[in-house]
């Protein structure tokens, strides 16, 4: 089986940043997020409050939003192009996405995409609150290990190093950069 990650990878950019744009343009009640998520981003680069906390308050803009169902299906007729061809060329019913994005936001994608198995961070999407961890770094691989607990990754790409738990557990991981592929540096592994 052959592992993903979304943001940066097969997706060109950061999905949950587009979302919140995306809102600010369609939904402008969400407008009224933005001095939160300011707030919040700052505290969070100056390390003082942890990411969760940063994600649960910038996510609060989907209390401003009716119907986010169909707000998400928006989203993607408008920014499905961004998906990397790279991975359209190859992609297979059995990939695994795992990804720290909400999961409310990457399950329509990944049911247009005929994605096997998706896994990201369980988020109320009418309230932007997280219902447990942020899945990133080791978490993803609780999550995998969880659902796959005996299974062999054969392939795993991610766009950045902090994904090197996953890509311990591929038999070939892959950096990616844009269209690019390269083999994960090996010093990254130990």
């Amino acid at each position: 089986m052959n592992v993903f990650d979304f943001d940066g990878t097969i997706y060109h950019g950061d999905s949950s940043f587009d979302f919140f744009r995306f809102c600010l343009r369609k939904y402008p009640k969400t407008i009224k997020n933005l001095p939160r998520c300011l707030f919040y981003g700052t505290l969070y680069g100056l390390r003082i409050v942890k990411k969760l906390t940063f994600k649960q308050k910038f996510f609060a803009f989907v209390k401003h939003i009716k119907d986010i169902d169909r707000a998400v299906v928006e989203f993607w007729d408008e920014k499905e192009k961004k998906i990397h061809k790279w991975y359209l060329n190859m992609k297979q019913p059995s990939d695994v996405i795992i990804s720290a994005s909400p999961e409310f936001l990457l399950e329509p994608i990944c049911n247009r995409l005929g994605v096997g198995t998706l896994m990201a961070s369980k988020t109320d999407k009418h309230t932007g609150q997280f219902d447990g961890k942020n899945c990133h770094g080791e978490e993803k691989v609780v999550r995998f290990r969880s659902l796959f607990p005996k299974d062999e990754v054969d392939e795993f790409y991610s766009d950045l190093y902090c994904d090197t738990p996953m890509a311990r557990l591929a038999k070939r991981a892959y950096i990616v950069k844009g269209e690019k592929l390269k083999p994960w540096k090996e010093s990254k592994l130990k």
